[in-house]
């Protein structure tokens, strides 16, 4: 059976479930018994989890006590993992956005308590009731009543702005501050108001105000573009364990929720910071008196009780880009990461002055937590306890369980079922103004689903209903995926919309609407469009502006009949919606 790991947040042995500059090799384990032995550890449970490989820095205080890797940044090849190796550290990178707020507070250009659009200016949410009430703070803290909505940017990547454009057709799912749910958009608005107070863009921001004071020289955020000697490569493992490459995501447009690319060595000196109350080396990078609103309590997660297995470890609540735990007596401020190829955990705690961070180039991978749980043990003088074994069971149970869905879902399934349609009736264009285009084709006997990111081949699964598998390199979304397409027809019996369903973490049902096809005309055919057309009483003019056919109507309903044409840069080709301009009931050419 295949797993289902798209996008998931991997809270791992935590409660919700329920520095200075390294080496410039890998650093062997420090002589404090603490850690004795910790290189034998750590490769067996890449030996017994079928990881690739792993960077670990361990601070206490302002002392590293280690920082190294274990196993390979490139699996094909046999290059080992370094003190200096860069990994995605996907929603680690939150603190960083987060922190750029703290700073602008620090300045009194931000009220954390004031709504978002006091600083973004004519910005939606769904509703007016968010729209008016919304601050700053609830971005923070994952407490806008919006769930995830992440099929949106995953699927089809956009630009910044773009992106914040769909955010007010996500419909939420609880109303506002009731509970706590995860949302990277949330965070990429964070960023741009950023962005507007300090007229930079957000990498800029990051690379100035929090690499440069820390000396972070090689962390950055799309490491595609540059050239990086000493940079890990993405893998994946599947139900054969099996490890296979995966290429990096471009994340850019969702930049601030996730796009941060660091080392074990560098990200001693961002746990050393919040470990001194915002100080590194004696100066100020973020204002004290934020730090300690960030990994204070803002929002409870979930109850966090404790479990027969782990009595001493309890409370789930969340900061500001901080999640919140009492792990074991001590008091914990912790995030994981997740994005494609790669997993993270950032850890430390406070009262104890030490801090943790694992990255490891596996996807959806459990020991960044399984890891920092065994180093926080020796750190904290803690008896054993066995997290391998843990998540291992718990594994196994959510397998167990899996299987059993399957086998209802096996079940409610109707045999001998035919679509109501043949497969070429169901392609074209499809779109919804909160997650973009898809694009459906058919070929031969099957029926595909195009994003501009990911290609799925959607299998009959009964009626109309079709079920999408994932054939990307990611292979994230497998047979026992509960997401559905279901197509609808209209009054005349065409596809006209189909449904994405089984979207979970709260996203309702999303519908994507038929959306009329380009067509290719040549300049000559297109001047034929030229001229004024009556609509109803409103004059509307069609005329051409270099190589682009405009269409000037005064605001008025019939207004949406009307597409705008491009042209192609590679062929010239003039494309405009058929017949656009005569398809409009009322249109009649002007005398």
């Amino acid at each position: 059976m295949r797993r289902f790991l798209f996008l998931s947040m991997v809270f791992l042995l935590s409660v919700s479930v329920s520095a200075q500059k390294g080496a410039k090799k890998a650093a062997p384990a420090t002589a404090d018994q603490r850690l004795a032995g910790i290189d034998t550890l750590v490769n067996r449970l890449l030996k017994e989890w079928h990881a690739p490989g792993v960077g670990i820095v361990v601070v206490e205080k302002d002392k590293v006590f280690l920082a190294s890797g274990f196993g390979y940044k490139d699996y094909e090849n046999k290059q080992p993992v370094t003190a200096n190796t860069l990994f995605a550290i996907g929603s680690c990178s939150k603190a960083f956005t987060s922190s750029l707020l703290g700073m602008l507070q620090g300045e009194g250009k931000l009220d954390f308590d004031k709504p978002v659009t006091e600083y973004l200016p004519g910005f939606k949410f769904y509703n007016e009731e968010l729209t008016q009430n919304v601050t700053v703070r609830d971005l923070t803290c994952h407490r806008t009543g919006l769930p995830r909505h992440d099929l949106s940017w995953y699927l089809n990547p956009t630009t910044r702005d773009s992106s914040v454009m769909r955010i007010q057709y996500m419909e939420p799912s609880t109303p506002w501050r009731q509970a706590w749910q995860y949302n990277n958009w949330m965070f990429l608005l964070q960023g741009v108001i950023a962005e507007k107070l300090y007229g930079k863009t957000w990498e800029e921001l990051v690379a100035s105000k929090i690499f440069g004071p820390l000396g972070m020289k090689t962390s950055n955020f799309a490491p595609w573009k540059g050239s990086y000697a000493d940079l890990a490569k993405g893998y994946r493992t599947d139900d054969k364990d099996a490890i296979h490459p995966m290429d990096y995501y471009r994340i850019e447009g969702m930049g601030p929720a996730g796009a941060i690319y660091s080392s074990p060595a560098e990200m001693a000196a961002w746990v050393t910071t919040w470990i001194y109350g915002g100080k590194y080396q004696g100066k100020e990078v973020l204002p004290e008196s934020y730090v300690r609103q960030a990994m204070s309590s803002q929002m409870v997660i979930n109850a966090g009780l404790p479990s027969p297995e782990n009595p001493d470890a309890f409370f789930a609540n969340y900061g500001m880009g901080w999640m919140l735990a009492s792990y074991r007596g001590h008091y914990r401020v912790e995030h994981g990461g997740n994005i494609d190829g790669f997993s993270a955990s950032t850890a430390f705690y406070p009262t104890d002055s030490i801090g943790i961070v694992v990255l490891v180039n596996q996807n959806g991978s459990p020991l960044p937590g399984m890891i920092r749980n065994y180093i926080s043990d020796r750190m904290l003088k803690l008896p054993y306890r066995d997290w391998h074994a843990q998540i291992k069971t718990a594994r196994d149970k959510a397998r167990t369980a899996a299987a059993g869905q399957n086998q209802a879902d096996s079940l409610a399934r109707k045999k001998d079922t035919q679509p109501s349609h043949a497969l070429k009736d169901y392609a074209g264009l499809f779109e919804h103004p909160g997650y973009g285009a898809l694009r459906l084709a058919a070929a031969q006997d099957s029926l595909f689903l195009h994003s501009s990111h990911v290609t799925f081949w959607l299998e009959h699964y009964h009626y109309d209903i079709f079920r999408p598998i994932d054939l990307s390199e990611a292979d994230a979304i497998g047979e026992d995926n509960p997401f559905r397409l279901r197509f609808q027809t209209n009054a005349k019996g065409e596809i006209d919309a189909f449904i994405f369903q089984g979207l979970q973490d709260g996203v309702k049902d999303i519908v994507f609407k038929r959306q009329a096809e380009a067509v290719a005309m040549a300049q000559n055919e297109l001047e034929k469009y030229l001229g004024e057309y009556d609509l109803g009483g409103v004059l509307a003019k069609a005329y051409l502006r270099g190589e682009t056919l405009m269409v000037l109507v005064p605001v008025s309903p019939i207004t949406r009949w009307f597409r705008w044409a491009t042209t192609s840069s590679n062929s010239r080709s003039w494309k405009a919606s058929a017949s656009a301009l005569t398809s409009a009931p009322t249109a009649k050419r002007a005398p």
